[in-house]
């Protein structure tokens, strides 16, 4: 946890801050520690009201930083808040992104190639078997399966992902320790324990699986992911809900076609008639959103230096070898500064030098 994830934390504990007054209060105060020290007249000038605004005085009187901390680290939990270099990009981009995701597990660089497949708890046996094909291969091809550790359609996706040998990502409607359902403890014990992916919330530890939290929880599945896959949905299903959020986010939405005798075939054939795309294997998504080479994506997102002087050099070099000289009037870094990186990154094997001050990429 980065060193203003606990004001972070207890911001996103107050009745009545959610992401817009959130965003108010960063815009005011510059950082989350500010927000959390200010004085009632500055929080009423941000645009709290005065309900919100008295609730965080009231909690910072009795917030137990040092207690909160303790028992995130005791459950292995990390928070992730809008400024934590972990927290998913796709996600951010949201209008209601969650403030602070609580994570357990490791999110990586490849999930940003992740696809949702959701459905009903109520699965048939076409229904479970469409999903575990469709997340097989999407595993199969380096794309991370992202779902709702619900009973039905989501334990088949995430447990079919772990099986292919692929990533998965659950999004519970509870905080991390009240894991529901109860039969799938197992389940998001393999997903944290093989390192093949994450369980994330955005609700504190101890909340329970109201009814009321798992609408929500669905923007956060279509965030994180390119787009959604609906195997199997009654015409009120919860999948369809996250349908909702995808199409807000401007997320693509497929679907499977089912046969017309079977009540969960409804959600689906009906998405299709009002425009979704109609798929029957993996390769219809893979084609659709341009994700053939999730794997060659990875690893240019890992071979890009974490250093900002040494990624503005290797830019630079990316067409034709430079001098010195030209690199330090381009960059526009002193000469000094300039030398001491293309050394390192020499002995790091990302450049070469060619002779006479001349360097060039690898």
């Amino acid at each position: 946890m980065d060193g203003n994830a606990a004001y972070w934390l207890a911001l996103s504990k107050v009745a009545g801050i959610g992401p817009a007054r959130m965003r108010l209060l960063l815009e005011q105060f510059g950082d989350a520690r500010s927000a959390w020290n200010a004085n009632l007249s500055d929080l009423l000038a941000a645009g709290l009201d005065a309900r919100a605004a008295a609730s965080l005085l009231n909690l910072r009187r009795s917030f137990d930083f040092e207690a909160e901390l303790g028992k995130l680290e005791a459950a292995g939990v990390d928070v992730l808040s809008w400024e934590s270099k972990h927290y998913p990009e796709r996600l951010k981009e949201i209008d209601d992104a969650p403030p602070v995701l609580y994570t357990l597990g490791e999110l990586t660089p490849a999930d940003a190639w992740a696809v949702a497949v959701v459905g009903t708890r109520r699965a048939t046996t076409y229904g479970r078997e469409a999903t575990a094909k469709l997340a097989a291969g999407l595993a199969e091809a380096g794309v991370t399966v992202v779902s709702g550790l619900a009973r039905g359609i989501d334990t088949v996706a995430h447990t079919a992902a772990l099986d292919a040998g692929g990533r998965t990502i659950a999004v519970l409607g509870s905080g991390l320790d009240v894991l529901y359902p109860p039969e799938n403890r197992n389940l998001a014990k393999r997903i944290v324990d093989e390192g093949f992916g994450a369980i994330v919330s955005e609700y504190p530890l101890g909340t329970q699986p109201d009814a009321m939290n798992f609408p929500v929880r669905n923007r956060i599945i279509s965030g994180l992911s390119l787009g959604i896959v609906v195997v199997e949905a009654g015409d009120k299903s919860g999948a369809l809900i996250t349908v909702s959020f995808a199409l807000e986010q401007n997320r693509e939405v497929f679907a499977v076609p089912g046969p017309i005798t079977s009540r969960m075939s409804d959600g689906p054939n009906a998405l299709i008639k009002r425009g979704a795309k109609c798929i029957t294997s993996v390769e219809d998504i893979l084609e659709e959103l341009d994700i053939r080479m999730v794997s060659e994506h990875v690893e240019a997102v890992r071979a890009l230096p974490n250093d900002p002087t040494e990624r503005l050099l290797l830019e630079l070099l990316q067409d034709t070898s430079q001098h010195v000289d030209e690199l330090t009037n381009k960059s526009g870094l002193p000469p000094s500064t300039v030398s001491a990186v293309l050394t390192m990154m020499e002995l790091k094997g990302m450049v070469r030098h060619l002779g006479g001050m001349q360097y060039g990429a690898r």
